[in-house]
């Protein structure tokens, strides 16, 4: 439906996520998830022929509705709802609209569920799974140990180039969302299984490109010699875990959950382990990294006057 000026909402749209991709840098998952959620919004628009300039808060509480109705999961429809207030927050912004309805609305509660760590004997499965004696497997093991040394989200270690990893600082430079960069320190052993891979493996898969070897600057390069995806490096993630013994649904989150709560099982301060995930809010990292009735019984026994339990404690 095309608006007073001639320009159809659909084209707005192309212009809001033109705008995610090129000016915040979101990354192509969140690209596709915005795209996906408001093109089914504009169906739904078109459908009842609402003008998508001119939506109230009404119209908006009845789309996410007909997402219940349709039986959409809680999250789907917290997704969904998160990309139509992102759109409008943009088109109030820019001036495209009057006012921006979604303001008004609050996000669809949800029910807080911890992502999973792993236990340290899944874990070392994990991490023992690759095939060292081939280069798929030296990639794939120094892929496990950045992961889980670095706590990097899975779009982050497909962003990755060969630069990115410093040996003599001992880090590795991570681009978060909205290309936000982080400098995180990487332990010995990871450095080890990373530059075994530079040094070997990774000349070998980029030789098995078809035709000239290709030249590119990602670090972890596929068996076809190509950059390796998200959707890539997930599937070899699934394969490693299902080798290793683990529960069909573990997925690579798993990892980075394990990371952050390995940090504060060790003593790391809640801050710090933010800083580590890239989190911008304090509170995200609390709900992500659970903190263990053992370390709270620790934490009471070392730090409270009482728990000593000594007959001249007040």
């Amino acid at each position: 439906m095309a608006a007073a000026d001639g320009t159809a909402f659909a084209d707005l749209i192309d212009s809001f996520l033109r705008y995610c991709e090129s000016v915040l840098g979101e990354s192509p998952e969140t690209i596709r998830a915005y795209t996906s959620h408001l093109a089914a919004y504009e169906r739904w628009l078109a459908r009842e022929g609402v003008d998508g300039r001119a939506v109230g808060v009404r119209d908006l509480r009845r789309y996410l509705a007909d997402l219940r109705s349709a039986r959409y999961a809680p999250r789907t429809v917290a997704a969904h709802f998160s990309s139509i207030r992102s759109l409008y927050g943009w088109l109030a912004e820019t001036g495209e609209v009057a006012s921006d309805p979604a303001s008004a609305l609050s996000a669809p509660k949800l029910p807080r569920s911890l992502p999973r760590a792993l236990a340290h004997e899944q874990l070392a499965a994990l991490l023992a799974a690759p095939d060292l004696t081939c280069a798929d497997g030296v990639r794939d093991a120094a892929m496990l140990e950045l992961f889980y040394a670095s706590g990097a989200r899975i779009s982050e270690l497909a962003g990755l180039e060969v630069q990115d990893i410093d040996a003599r600082t001992g880090s590795v430079r991570l681009f978060g969302k909205g290309r936000k960069e982080r400098i995180v320190p990487i332990h010995r052993r990871a450095l080890d299984a990373l530059s075994r891979y530079v040094d070997t493996a990774r000349p070998e898969l980029l030789a098995r490109a078809k035709g000239a070897p290709a030249r590119t600057r990602a670090l972890f390069i596929s068996g076809r010699g190509a950059p390796m995806s998200v959707a890539s490096l997930r599937y070899r993630f699934k394969v490693l875990a299902r080798a290793a013994g683990l529960p069909s649904d573990v997925s690579p989150h798993a990892l980075r959950h394990t990371f952050a709560t390995d940090l504060l099982e060790g003593g790391a301060d809640l801050r710090s382990v933010q800083e580590l995930l890239g989190h911008a809010s304090l509170q995200t990292t609390q709900v992500y990294t659970h903190v263990t009735p053992e370390r709270l019984k620790a934490a009471v026994a070392q730090a409270h006057p009482r728990a000593a339990g000594a007959a001249g404690d007040r």
